[in-house]
């Protein structure tokens, strides 16, 4: 099923209802002998108010599409373009105020700043922007995250699953056009990682919020609308209205015909990853070094 058909089989069609998409999207790292194909002419629509899960194995692109389609990494060749908007070929001035003004962002590392309090966190990208919250909104989002006890703890006090709920706060709270969130649940346990996931759900559901969610875990896809599934740079497949099981069974579908292909001399596919820590340790190979200012977006991995 194409990623139009996917839409229609969900009821979505128009270019209106499109929150992000790439033509022709080919991402390579390095050139020559030791260049490497990330990305392959990926085409691809990101419905408005839905939420889709990205899969694939480590190397497939996962996170190297995230991170064009948010502006974060340039691409090589193609177009992206958010809502009406081409991003390709911005100045990095342009690309920081759109990605502060119409990206919300959550990774699996928190990124809270521990001396200021959850509060002082959420609203930090808007601050740093000069910019003063929409009041309702930011406290439904509290309200709807379950923070309103915990907003002058510092991240220190919080547990995992409540600090990962302040970043969905901070991603919530200038009500973005889209949320791209990178393994959110990659350092909870499984009882913090399902209600993250069910605030992730209740955004899309209850707050009319648009989330693309890459991540490894097919419990946590089947909260999605529609799952992508990558390998080797490309969109091979696609599940509309998923289960864990059936995702799950995909998987090993995929890794079943991935071990095939590489037999007898298996080959690995390193990840390097340029996320900045605050908290939390990603469980990704880091990669060189790249900054980050708060507000401005994060630097990508070649996932």
């Amino acid at each position: 099923m194409s990623t139009a058909a996917a839409e229609h089989a969900l009821g979505r069609t128009g270019p209106e209802e499109t929150a992000a998409r790439a033509r022709g999207l080919t991402k390579a790292y390095g050139s020559g002998e030791t260049a490497v194909l990330a990305l392959d002419s990926v085409d691809v629509d990101i419905a408005r108010g839905r939420f889709t899960a990205v899969m694939g194995p480590s190397g497939s692109g996962k996170s190297t599409l995230m991170h064009c389609l948010a502006g974060l990494d340039s691409v090589s060749a193609g177009q992206v373009w958010l809502g009406d908007t081409e991003i390709t070929g911005l100045k990095e001035r342009e690309l920081t105020r759109l990605r502060r003004d119409r990206i919300g962002f959550m990774f699996q590392s928190f990124n809270l700043i521990p001396t200021l309090n959850a509060a002082e966190n959420i609203t930090l990208p808007m601050d740093i922007a000069g910019q003063k919250p929409d009041e309702k909104w930011l406290n439904q989002v509290i309200d709807q995250l379950g923070l309103r006890d915990r907003l002058k703890h510092r991240p220190a006090q919080l547990s995992g699953g409540q600090q990962q709920r302040v970043a969905c706060a901070r991603a919530l709270a200038s009500r973005p056009e889209l949320i791209f969130a990178d393994e959110p649940t990659g350092n909870l346990d499984s009882r913090a990682g399902l209600e993250v996931l069910g605030f992730l759900r209740d955004a899309v559901d209850e707050l009319g919020q648009t989330v693309v969610m890459v991540t490894h875990d097919p419990g946590a896809a089947a909260h999605a609308d529609l799952v992508l599934f990558l390998g080797d740079g490309r969109i091979v497949d696609e599940m509309a209205r998923p289960t864990a099981d059936a995702v799950l069974e995909r998987m090993k579908r995929f890794d079943t015909i991935r071990g095939t292909a590489e037999a007898p001399e298996a080959s690995g596919t390193s990840e390097a990853s340029g996320i900045p820590e605050v908290s939390g340790t990603p469980e990704r190979d880091t990669g060189p070094d790249r900054k980050s200012v708060p507000g401005q977006g994060i630097a990508p991995d070649r996932d």
